[in-house]
């Protein structure tokens, strides 16, 4: 299969506030392609921007209306749409009887239900351009680990979201990407919804994870799994 020519692709960037997000975005953006920063944090999404990518949304992934917004800024300033990346994502850790309710909704709100309402408004746009989708989801997607039960799950969800949907787009032509990363030094396990992340090990350095991904795009490797990121730097 040819690789694909990220310059000048339009792409949309879910999660564009966060670490990985941003890379991946910057990442994109020295490649050539035209980038839309989505998130809900404007502070962050407009340092971001900074340095060539001025294009942002402001919203919440929680938001049913995400989705049109995102589409009628990729029509307005970009001319169209050529690829999503969903990298957005909350954590929480603890027993799942010690996980409050709330927190529950809210991870699955935004790692699983909201990014799949906004990927349904977009999808007829990205068949008629026949681009892509990446689903950024994580290691506990293939290794589900104790005291991450609600985290592991919401995250399989979206690897299982690729999974599907590619076969679904295929006579489309639309590349549906999972992506696994091993666990990277983002800073969100600092961050979490509810409970303390456990002792873990030194993570990858994010711009190499972001690197590595925007790779897989461009390769068209549509299954990138936690393995294919190697070791981290000591």
């Amino acid at each position: 299969m040819a690789a694909r020519d990220l310059s000048g692709a339009r792409v949309a960037v879910l999660g564009g506030s966060g670490a990985l997000g941003s890379l991946i975005a910057r990442e994109l953006s020295v490649r050539g392609s035209k980038v839309l920063l989505v998130g809900r944090d404007a502070d962050r999404l407009r340092a971001a921007a900074d340095g060539g990518m001025p294009t942002v949304v402001i919203t919440d992934v929680g938001d049913a209306a995400a989705g049109d917004k995102v589409l009628e800024a990729a029509r307005e300033h970009l001319g169209g749409l050529d690829g999503f990346v969903n990298a957005a994502g909350v954590v929480a850790f603890g027993p799942l009887v010690e996980t409050p309710d709330a927190v529950l909704e809210e991870l699955f709100l935004t790692n699983v239900v909201g990014p799949l309402v906004l990927l349904r408004r977009l999808l007829p746009t990205l068949i008629e351009s026949q681009g892509f989708v990446a689903q950024v989801s994580a290691v506990v997607a293939e290794r589900p680990l104790p005291g991450m039960v609600a985290y592991s799950a919401s995250k399989a969800a979206t690897s299982a979201v690729a999974t599907a949907l590619r076969t679904e787009l295929r006579r489309a032509k639309v590349d549906v990407h999972d992506i696994r990363p091993p666990h990277t030094e983002t800073g969100l396990a600092s961050r979490p919804l509810s409970g303390s992340a456990p002792a873990l090990p030194p993570g990858h350095r994010p711009d190499d994870v972001a690197r590595r991904i925007v790779d897989a795009l461009a390769d068209r490797e549509h299954d990138l799994p936690a393995a294919a990121f190697g070791e981290p730097p000591r």
